[in-house]
């Protein structure tokens, strides 16, 4: 009779407790994350959770634990209403709007793809879930932090697609939980991750060189945020080491049109070059279709190498020699710090550096 009835309506706490063996309050304990608890009981309790099919309840729990069990998962710029900058690119690269609006451009960016795969990778297994939040205008901006404040989030994982960007300052001053995608440009009192964008630079000059091309050029980042400074520095920098002062460099904006722009000014100023670092792969991707159209073929007259790993790096003609930036990893780092901020609230600022790689296909 008793078994028969536990059967009817959801599952509870009870029935969990009794698969287990053990008492009602310990399965609380384990469901609720409580860390003292031996690891062979925790087993038990899981294996009876998935065994009952019972489901916490979220909103009794967040009485108790005071959390939502969610993280806001925002990508922000630098815009205003109506205004012109309000346009995505990468983590602080200063891209400005054009005809398509935030959204789209952040979706059509395989970039942010891999960072929401990191992020929900390392919430899933811990019951917790992203709230995606887009923040390009100051009122976004304000609906983030009142949104957080209101507890309807535990924190914010900060993608800023803009150098200007004024959210990780408004999200300290307010005293609110988060850790940025990349250093800020502008000294700011929060955690986050970064790659060692110079050392990924002088790979991709020391494998060009090594291949024997010596009139070299570089399709730079935007020259207004840190990620642009350092890997045209870094490149600059190891090229020089090797005896080449004089580097032709143009600007782009991290998008594939701006890489084709590049490119066609490298092109027309030194028609004799026979080698390219692209600052991120979708430039990359740009300057060999750009190549193809001068006839110049990659790689046996220019070697063309990029800068990501991303899906543009395959997806290219061919395959992109490219310097990996693991931002699956990062972006898990980026979540774990996030949790241990509000495990300890009281816990200092951190950064955390990843160590780029070199990626050989067959563009360079």
């Amino acid at each position: 009779m008793t078994d028969d009835l536990r059967t009817v309506g959801a599952p509870t706490l009870e029935d969990v407790a009794r698969e287990a063996g053990v008492s009602r309050a310990t399965v609380s304990r384990v469901i609720n994350g409580v860390r003292n608890v031996d690891p062979a009981i925790q087993e038990a309790v899981r294996q009876a959770v998935s065994l009952t099919g019972y489901t916490p309840n979220r909103a009794a729990r967040s009485l108790v634990t005071r959390r939502a069990d969610a993280i806001a998962l925002v990508v922000s710029g630098a815009g205003v209403e109506g205004g012109p900058d309000a346009g995505p690119g990468k983590p602080g690269n200063g891209e400005s709007g054009g005809g398509a609006s935030f959204t789209a451009q952040v979706f059509a960016d395989p970039f942010f793809g891999r960072v929401v795969t990191g992020v929900v990778d390392y919430l899933r297994p811990r019951g917790m879930h992203p709230v995606l939040m887009f923040a390009e205008t100051s009122r976004a901006r304000d609906e983030v932090v009142s949104y957080l404040r209101q507890g309807s989030a535990d924190g914010a994982l900060v993608v800023s697609t803009h150098a200007e960007d004024p959210l990780p300052s408004l999200l300290t001053e307010a005293g609110l939980p988060a850790v940025l995608y990349a250093r800020p440009a502008r000294p700011v009192r929060i955690s986050y991750v970064d790659l060692a964008h110079r050392d990924g630079a002088q790979l991709a000059a020391e494998h060009l060189l090594a291949r024997g091309r010596r009139r070299i050029a570089t399709i730079s980042g935007p020259l207004d945020v840190p990620a642009g400074q350092e890997r045209l520095a870094g490149f600059r920098d190891t090229m020089a080491r090797h005896g080449h002062p004089y580097v032709p460099i143009a600007e782009g904006r991290f998008t594939q049109e701006s890489g084709e722009a590049a490119m066609e000014r490298l092109i027309a100023e030194h028609p004799d070059l026979d080698g390219v670092f692209a600052a991120n792969d979708l430039m990359a991707m740009g300057a060999c279709h750009v190549l193809r159209e001068h006839g110049r073929r990659v790689p046996e007259d220019v070697a063309v190498i990029g800068f990501d790993d991303s899906s543009a790096a395959s997806a290219c003609r061919p395959p992109l020699t490219t310097i990996r930036q693991p931002v699956e990893n990062m972006a898990a780092e980026m979540t774990r710090l996030l949790l241990e901020r509000l495990s300890r609230p009281d816990g200092s600022a951190t950064s955390v550096i990843f160590e780029p790689s070199l990626v050989v296909r067959d563009s360079a």
